[in-house]
């Protein structure tokens, strides 16, 4: 029995364990495998030598009883550093590095003594018996140490990662967390306990749940898919064993009631053996095929259908033309098909222009890691799928495994590679040579697909060029805006400040004028009184001006207020018309006043609609012709108050007029007419009308004349 049992674990591990280590010798986790496999295969060597004994000497024995001690902890010394690299690299601290590594050179070393190992001994009844090492306490210790950090490594990889790398480190887990507590069991704890060191034969037993376990955890890996194996051998096993029944079911019947045999007679060469064995050859891929249906019913319920994929995914490719959309489209469908964690596109269409999309999880691939991979295409001259774990090429591995790409589908157009399909790690048990050749399949299709939407995206990054120089001159002319509306808040600045520093001295100016004029400072000759007059007209009208500039800037910082109270419109009109007689006597007009006899008592700004009154006769005045006659008018109708000034002087040009009442314009002939003038005059009356809710009366012909004027509500007004 336990010759047996040695022979099959020890067959069975030794090719599991070479199977790993020849399927890639480069691996550091197929070394450590290889060595974890050798370790268990010298230990079930020495404990089968250490339990027989040849002859009188147990040197021999004892011998192979220290071995197995050193063995055993090679096992776990093992598989703990499997763990360091299996399923992920990790990064270790370096104190627990050298802790393990001493523990385990101080542990082998005792164990090699009999302090740990105890000795061999034979019995009265000539049985062997074996002491137990007075440090044996530290080499039970030491082990559960092994195992505690093992299990660590193994429960963090579980919480932190998903897909495959978590699969791996629950299979990992499961394969240590029974075999190292049975293992114990059997070859420590039972006979500490005095049930007997010959119970150890039963230890090798153990090792295969853990090789085997760890193994498959391995090859799940490199698209072996073992599932697709077990569940055939399950159908072949359902299958044989169905038949095997009825086979002998119906020998049994034929037998004993046809012939009169008994249960034990042989049927084995006779001529109904032969016809059952004729009927179950015929009847056997019926009852196979009944099994394939029931088990891919149980095993592969989530499994996809190679027809329906690809149909799903032509339909996408020929209803998408937007390269963005089609990416994430395509992206999305071969990741939940696939079972991939993530999957995405990394498309290049001009030597500086490429795209990345994908599913919602997925990390773009910088360009200077896409050129390494174009390279490596380059060199190895074949687009085939690529698994990251079959890689030989140790840099492009630990790049891709650095993205979480598992697999990367080149995409080729004319030799040349402009992008890649990159799928991340399988959510299940992983990928597949049936998933490789779906994406092999579909390589072509996916190609002419990114090719079309390519073509579109050409001609929209062509209309973003020229949308992007609209925008760009767009925001030059809204720069060159801003910069003009800081110099006119600069000007108006400018022009707030010296208003205020003439308004003080020129009041100055007019007062002495008029105390001359009145006589204060003695008698004065008719043409002193003329030239002082003058200079009062002039110091009056730069009043006027000044005030002007000052409610421009008043607006321009928003503290241009209408202060109403109530007065007469028609003394007012007729105060600015007396104010101006003397001027247009002078320039050799007349000035008409058409006003109702009555008062006209309004609640108005009397300073500003004083001010605008003024500038409408006064640019009348300026720009009439000689021996005219200005008339200025004012009616009162039902529901508002009507002040025109009508004149026969040069007009305004019709291509100017709809810019006559903004700041500082000033039409071309009235340029040449009067060069001093600003401007501001009628911006400003639109604004006093405005504010009192009234609306300018404004028409002109060129070389005719104009009128100017405003109309004010009176329901606003009294």
């Amino acid at each position: 029995m336990d010759v047996l049992i040695v022979i099959i674990t020890l067959v069975t591990n030794s090719f599991l364990g070479g199977l790993i280590y020849l399927r890639d010798r480069t691996s550091r986790k197929s070394q450590l495998f290889g060595v974890m496999s050798g370790a268990i295969a010298l230990w079930i060597l020495s404990n089968f030598i250490t339990n027989y004994a040849n002859g009188d000497s147990l040197v021999l024995n004892d011998i192979a009883n220290r071995i197995a001690f050193i063995a055993g902890y090679g096992v776990v010394f093992a598989g703990l550093l499997f763990t360091y690299v299996f399923p992920k690299q990790r990064k270790v601290n370096t104190y627990e590095i050298v802790l393990v590594y001493l523990l385990a050179a101080i542990v082998m070393l005792l164990s090699a003594t009999s302090l740990v190992s105890g000795e061999v001994r034979r019995s009265h009844d000539g049985l062997l018996e074996f002491t137990i090492g007075p440090l044996l306490w530290l080499y039970m210790a030491a082990f559960l140490t092994n195992v505690g950090l093992l299990v660590k490594n193994l429960v963090s990889t579980i919480r932190r990662d998903s897909g495959t790398k978590r699969s791996q480190s629950v299979l990992v887990l499961l394969a240590f967390g029974i075999s190292a507590p049975v293992g114990l069991i059997i070859n420590l704890v039972l006979p500490v306990m005095a049930v007997g060191w010959q119970v150890t034969q039963f230890g090798p037993l153990a090792t295969i749940i853990l090789v085997s376990l760890i193994a498959y955890s391995i090859v799940k890996h490199g698209l072996f898919d073992i599932r697709l194996a077990a569940v055939r051998t399950v159908t072949y096993i359902l299958a044989l064993a169905s038949l095997s029944v009825i086979y002998y079911f119906l020998a049994y019947v034929v037998s004993t009631l046809l012939f009169h045999s008994t249960a034990d007679s042989s049927v084995s060469v006779s001529p109904i053996n032969i016809l059952l064995a004729l009927l179950l050859a015929f009847i056997f891929q019926p009852v196979k095929r009944f099994f394939d249906r029931v088990t891919d019913k149980i095993f592969y319920r989530g499994r996809y259908h190679t027809d329906e994929f690809y149909a799903r995914l032509s339909e996408v490719l020929t209803t998408t033309t937007d390269l963005r959309s089609l990416l994430q489209r395509v992206s999305k469908e071969v990741a939940t098909t696939l079972k991939a964690e993530h999957a995405s596109f990394f498309v290049q269409y001009s030597n500086t222009h490429y795209m990345s999309a994908g599913t919602l999880t997925y990390k773009t691939v910088p360009v200077s890691d896409i050129r390494s991979l174009n390279d490596y295409i380059d060199e190895i001259g074949s687009s085939e799928v690529i698994v990251t774990e079959l890689l030989q090429d140790r840099t492009i591995r630990r790049l891709l495994i650095s993205h979480k790409v598992a697999v990367l589908m080149p995409l080729m157009r004319e030799s040349k590679i402009f992008g890649y399909l990159m799928l991340g790690e399988h959510q299940g048990g992983g990928f597949t040579n049936r998933d490789i050749r779906v994406l092999t399949t579909v390589s072509d299709e996916l190609v002419i697909g990114i090719q079309n939407a390519l073509s579109v995206q050409e001609v929209r990054d062509i209309n973003e060029s020229l949308q992007q120089r609209i925008s760009e001159a767009t925001r030059e002319l809204r720069t060159s805006n801003a910069r003009l509306l800081r110099i006119d808040a600069t000007k108006d600045e400018f022009l707030s400040m010296a208003s205020h520093q003439l308004r003080t001295p020129l009041t100055s100016i007019k007062g002495y004028l008029s105390m001359v004029l009145e006589g204060d400072a003695g008698k004065i000759t008719n043409m002193q009184r003329h030239l002082l007059s003058e200079a009062f007209n002039g110091s009056e009208r730069m009043v006027h001006l000044i005030h002007d500039f000052l409610n421009v800037s008043r607006i321009q910082t928003g503290k241009f207020l209408i202060e109403k109270k109530q007065c007469d419109l028609g003394g007012l009109v007729r105060d600015e018309i007396n104010s101006l007689v003397s001027v247009a006597e002078v320039r050799g007009l007349k000035l008409k006043a058409v006003l109702p006899a009555e008062p006209v008592l309004l609640n108005l700004d009397e300073s500003k609609i004083r001010q605008v009154v003024m500038n409408f006769i006064d640019n009348a005045i300026y720009y009439s012709k000689s021996g005219t006659t200005i008339v200025i008018t004012l009616t009162v109708g039902r529901g508002s108050v009507k002040v025109t000034v009508v004149d026969h002087g040069i007009g305004v040009p019709v291509a100017q007029q709809e810019k006559l009442f903004t700041k500082f314009f000033r039409a071309d002939n009235a340029r040449k007419q009067r060069p001093d003038g600003t401007g501001v005059g009628l911006y400003l009356a639109k604004k006093v009308v405005d504010g009192h809710n009234g609306k300018l009366i404004f028409a002109s012909k060129e070389d005719q004349g104009s009128t100017f004027g405003f109309e004010l509500p009176l329901k606003d007004s009294r």
